[in-house]
């Protein structure tokens, strides 16, 4: 087996493709899309984004200190690359139309709006901003998580697999595919079968 070596790269895929919303102090609001961000605390919970400094949200969010992780769907991929690939200086993504459209949602704790079409919508304070080169680090603490009930089992519980979540890969957007594990089951023990 062989390998190639090149420059450093950001070569680590898949990552979320989310959508980020904020509002500026105004309340004027704006919604952009984010694949470089992640979890990166449990307690607190707490999760970054890095944004690049020229773009509309970076400003408003260095300003407000709040911003919401919106969640994508299959459904949402066409809304999701349009919010990314347009400025919210020269139009407003929530008064887009069809496919576009993206429902602005009042959130539980911060002035930044939520996303109604999103599946999960994490509301966040920033905590830090950390500066690295041609993107800021944005560390959000989650003060709420929203979760639309369509997307509960009859437990309650959050069955993100009926959510037809997508994923950001080296320029290009994919559904997530099929379960083949859970967390631990390389060790679990198998259940043996009783006798009768």
């Amino acid at each position: 087996m062989t390998r190639q070596y090149w420059r450093a790269s950001n070569m680590l895929n898949p990552v979320p493709a989310v959508m980020v919303s904020c509002a500026d102090k105004e309340g004027r609001a704006n919604v952009m899309t984010a694949a470089w961000a992640g979890t990166i605390c449990s307690d607190p919970v707490m999760v970054s984004v890095s944004i690049r400094k020229e773009r509309y949200s970076h400003q408003i969010i260095k300003d407000t200190k709040e911003f919401v992780i919106n969640l994508t769907t299959a459904s949402l991929a066409k809304a999701t690359d349009y919010v990314g690939v347009r400025s919210g200086r020269d139009i407003d993504k929530f008064a887009l139309e069809g496919d576009l459209r993206l429902t602005k949602q009042p959130s539980k704790c911060v002035k930044a709006p939520s996303i109604l079409e999103s599946p999960v919508c994490l509301e966040c304070k920033v905590k830090d901003i950390i500066e690295l080169g041609t993107h800021d680090m944005f560390i959000g603490e989650v003060v709420c998580t929203s979760v639309d009930d369509a997307y509960l089992d009859e437990n309650g519980r959050l069955d993100l697999q009926k959510a037809d979540l997508i994923a950001y890969s080296h320029g290009e957007y994919y559904r997530l595919g099929q379960k083949i594990g859970k967390f631990g089951f390389s060790v679990q023990k198998k259940k043996r079968k009783k006798r009768k």
